[in-house]
C-alpha cells in the first residue's frame, strides 16, 4: 500500500475507536432548544463559565425562553435569540452577571495542537471544547469555533448573563475570544440553525416581528424523561484516538487529496458526537 493511503482517515479512526474513547455528557449539563423544525442539543461548559451555565439552567427551568424567538440570523456569523423587547420578567435567575471571558489556566488539562495559532500562544481541547491558554497571564478560555454557544452582551462587560444567547454558524469569529462569555457548544441539530432565513436589517436582525422564529421551549436534559432525551456520546479529546484523529486531519490521505498540508487550524478539527449505541 502506498504511503499516501496508509494513514487512517477520519472514518477509519472512528471505526476503530473503543468504548473508552467515548463519553456520555452529564444530562444536567445538556440543554435542549426546541424549535418547530426539531431539537438543537447543547453541551454546557461549567468548568469555564460556571455562573453563566448555572444561570442559563435557572432561566430554562423557570421557562424564561419558552415562547421567545430567534431575533437575529447574520450570514456566516451567528444565530441569536432572546426577548427582543427585554420585558419578560426573570424570577429565579439573574439578568446580568460578571463576565467569564477566561479562567485560571491551573487545572485545565489541554490536549494541545502542534500547530501555531494566530490568536493564542497555545490552543487545543479541554473536556471536549476548543480552548486556548496563555502562560504569561496564566489564563485559559474557550474559543469561538463553529457551533459554540455564547452569552450576548452590550458594551459593558457585565451586561450579559445568558438571557440572550447566540451560536456561531459561520467562519470562526476568533476576534470575539475573551470578549464574550462562551458557555457551551452544539452537539446536534446545528443544521436547524444554519438553514434559518437571514435577517435583512443591520447585523442580521429581523426587521419585522412576524419574521422572527418562535422557540417552543428550552429545557435541561436532566429535567426531561429519559425516554424523551436525545441520547448522544461524544468522542473524548484526551485520548490517543483523538490525537490520531487530529493527525488524520492535519495530513489528509484520502485518494482525492494531492497535497497533505501537514498542519491544521483549531476550529477545523472535528469534535464528534453521535447517537449512543445501546
Amino acid at each position: 500500500m502506498s504511503p499516501k493511503t496508509a494513514a487512517p482517515t477520519l472514518k477509519d479512526v472512528l471505526a476503530s475507536s473503543q468504548p473508552a474513547d467515548w463519553r456520555t455528557p452529564d444530562p444536567d449539563d445538556v440543554l435542549y432548544l426546541e424549535l418547530a423544525s426539531g431539537r438543537v442539543v447543547f453541551e454546557l461548559a461549567p468548568a469555564f463559565a460556571p455562573a453563566h451555565v448555572a444561570n442559563v439552567k435557572a432561566l430554562a427551568r423557570e421557562g424564561y425562553f419558552d415562547g421567545l424567538t430567534i431575533v437575529r440570523v447574520q450570514d456566516n456569523y451567528v444565530v441569536q435569540w432572546g426577548d427582543p423587547e427585554a420585558q419578560r420578567p426573570i424570577r429565579s435567575a439573574q439578568r446580568t452577571l460578571p463576565p467569564e471571558f477566561d479562567r485560571a489556566a491551573a487545572g485545565v488539562e489541554l490536549t494541545l495542537l502542534p500547530d501555531p495559532d494566530t490568536y493564542a500562544s497555545e490552543v487545543g481541547f479541554a473536556q471536549g471544547f476548543p480552548a486556548a491558554r496563555d502562560a504569561a497571564s496564566g489564563k485559559a478560555w474557550l474559543v469561538h469555533c463553529y457551533g459554540m454557544l455564547g452569552a450576548g452582551r452590550d458594551n459593558a462587560p457585565d451586561s450579559g448573563g445568558g438571557a440572550e444567547l447566540y451560536v456561531v454558524i459561520g467562519h470562526a469569529p476568533r476576534q470575539l475570544d475573551r470578549n464574550v462569555t462562551l458557555l457551551g457548544r452544539v452537539l446536534s441539530g446545528i443544521e436547524l440553525l444554519t438553514v434559518l432565513p437571514r435577517g435583512t436589517a443591520a447585523l442580521g436582525f429581523y426587521e419585522k416581528p412576524e419574521q422572527r422564529v418562535p422557540i417552543r421551549r428550552v429545557r435541561v436534559a436532566a429535567d426531561v424523561a429519559p425516554a424523551e432525551r436525545t441520547e448522544l456520546e461524544v468522542l473524548r479529546t484526551d485520548t490517543p484516538t483523538f490525537q490520531t484523529l487530529v493527525e488524520s486531519r492535519r495530513n489528509r490521505r484520502e485518494e482525492w487529496f494531492q497535497y497533505a498540508v501537514g498542519r491544521i487550524e483549531l476550529c477545523n478539527v472535528p469534535l464528534v458526537a453521535r447517537p449512543k449505541a445501546h
